[in-house]
């Protein structure tokens, strides 16, 4: 059954949803159609650059930064629009996902900022959508609070000067919304979470004294970042607020994007409010685009990749000094450690390794960092302090101590580790029990003690395919094959069963999950993203 179309411009092909016309009004529909009619043209032309952009390295192997901008990065006269006040101090940022209870909990967390998010840390159901809309109009209006239905513990908003400002992440460009669809086809994921948001916020949020803050995700040019500069100054004349209004924070989540961080902010340069640094989708963007490289892109496994290799430590680095180069924030990543209630053992030695990845990063002159619990905010916070001070952010430290050159970028193999067995079986083990919560409607999802994503589950088959393709040998003699693949997923998948029981198991998701985590890491036709046919399989 299909719910009234609210527009002549969109249809709404989903079951109604409590609340959901205070959020699919016409106004706001007709705004998201003719966001559709204009951009998402630009947008397909630049999904197609991106196929014949990853052909041309499957031919060549290389990456470079790019001569036809040359003159850009040379310009020392231009630097992006100053920091609002709301996004100046930005030393620890707080992911999480737009349910009810979780938005409360990241404004109240003591962040200076959370990112609320529709993209990694939201599997996208229609029902996620549209109340992850619903929460945030209701935590503006401090009309939010809720009940734990388990525990009976209530949670309400802080006073307003306690709480985090909101940077929200739309979907990346290659999602659809398959429930709206203007003039006969689905309208981008990226353009429905934007529209939807910006339209009912963006006034409201200049009257609290902030303002519409995006994160921008899996960008991999300058020219998507053109495109959304594009959308930005349309979209604040439609709604009558003054241009550079919008502040947007770019992930440096792709390696394309890496040789582009420059030009990245020169699109975007009078609304861009800085860049981050995303680890695992980086990682799964090496492989991506470099799995015909042969043995010198083999990564090992993936927590054998630290910040400190070689690779990434020259990533990082010409991330701080980009940003600082052009007046923006650089943002460090994610501390994704959930603190365990039964062993206190394991929470010792993983604060302090959150501890020193965040000194680090304040030492290398990043300006903040993220985390995935409020338990590690204030770890975070001492990190970044230490350094601070009072001042709120340390873009007056120019790094002109580094100097990266292109291929320092790529070179996977100055790491001197190797894929192992238990790097496949984690691999899958961390794969499988993904998919099946990301299938059940769950995108930030707690396994052995982390905070995973869909980046996780990105990465984790990227890796179980190219080290099948590789043909690697494993520590323990076995060859990495599709019918090993299959062994242990087979395994797991028992012993998911053992462990939760008969009944939980056939009431879950695991057979697709796993069905689904093997088609995606044994296909000789690699897909994309693992999130195109795992949408396919979502229901609602």
């Amino acid at each position: 059954m299909s719910a009234p179309a609210p527009s002549s411009l969109v249809v709404v092909e989903a079951e109604p949803l409590p609340r959901q016309e205070e959020v699919l009004t016409d106004a706001a529909l007709a705004f998201v159609a003719e966001l559709h009619r204009r951009f998402t043209p630009r947008r397909d032309e630049l999904l197609a650059r991106r196929a014949e952009r990853r052909a041309e390295i499957a031919r060549t192997s290389t990456l470079g930064f790019l001569p036809e901008t040359a003159a850009v990065r040379a310009d020392d006269s231009w630097k992006v629009a100053p920091a609002p006040a709301a996004l100046n101090d930005r030393r620890v940022e707080i992911t999480g996902p737009t349910d009810r209870k979780m938005t409360i909990n990241a404004l109240n967390s003591g962040a200076k900022v959370w990112l609320a998010d529709f993209e990694d840390a939201s599997a996208p159901t229609w029902e996620n959508v549209v109340l992850g809309q619903v929460n945030l109009v209701d935590a503006y209006t401090r009309n939010i609070d809720f009940t734990d239905p388990r525990s009976g513990k209530s949670y309400a908003l802080k006073p307003a000067d306690e709480l985090a400002t909101v940077v929200m992440r739309p979907r990346g460009w290659h999602l659809e919304e398959r429930h709206l669809t203007v003039d006969g086809r689905p309208v981008p994921g990226a353009l429905v979470d934007f529209g939807l948001y910006f339209f009912h916020n963006a006034q409201r949020l200049i009257d609290l004294g902030k303002g519409p803050y995006f994160y921008l995700p899996k960008t991999e040019s300058h020219l998507e970042a053109r495109l959304w500069n594009e959308i930005f100054v349309f979209s604040q004349d439609y709604v009558g607020i003054p241009q550079g209004t919008v502040r947007a924070t770019v992930l440096i989540e792709t390696i394309t994007a890496a040789y582009e961080m420059e030009e990245i902010l020169y699109e975007l340069r009078d609304h861009a409010a800085g860049l981050n640094a995303g680890r695992w989708d980086y990682l799964f963007s090496i492989v991506k685009n470099f799995r015909d490289g042969g043995a010198k892109f083999v990564l090992p496994d993936r927590n054998l990749v630290t910040m400190t290799a070689p690779f990434m430590r020259a990533y990082t680095e010409l991330l701080v000094r980009t940003c600082h180069k052009r007046g923006a924030h650089a943002i460090g990543g994610m501390a994704a450690f959930i603190p365990s209630r039964r062993d206190a053992e394991v929470n010792k030695v993983a604060f302090e390794k959150v501890k020193a990845d965040k000194d680090r990063e304040a030492g290398d002159g990043f300006d903040g960092s993220w985390v995935a619990h409020p338990d590690l905010v204030p770890i975070a916070l001492a990190s970044f302090d230490a350094v601070l001070g009072e001042k709120p952010n340390q873009k007056d430290r120019l790094r002109e101590d580094v100097h990266v050159e292109g291929p320092e970028l790529i070179d996977i193999a100055s790491l001197d580790a190797h894929p192992t067995y238990e790097g496949l079986r984690n691999a899958v083990q961390v794969g499988i029990r993904y998919i099946e919560a990301w299938l059940r409607g769950l995108g930030a999802v707690a396994i052995f003690n982390l905070m995973e994503d869909a980046a996780t589950a990105e990465i984790s088959r990227s890796q179980i395919w190219q080290w099948i393709n590789a043909e690697v040998v494993f520590e323990n003699g076995e060859r990495a094959t599709p019918e090993l693949a299959r062994a242990v997923a087979a395994e797991e998948l028992a012993a998911i069963r053992a462990e939760i029981g008969d009944e939980a198991f056939a009431a879950g998701k695991w057979q697709q999950a796993h069905d689904l985590l093997l088609h995606v890491s044994l296909d000789a036709d690699y897909a994309d993203f693992l999130t195109l046919p795992a949408y396919d399989q979502l229901v609602g």
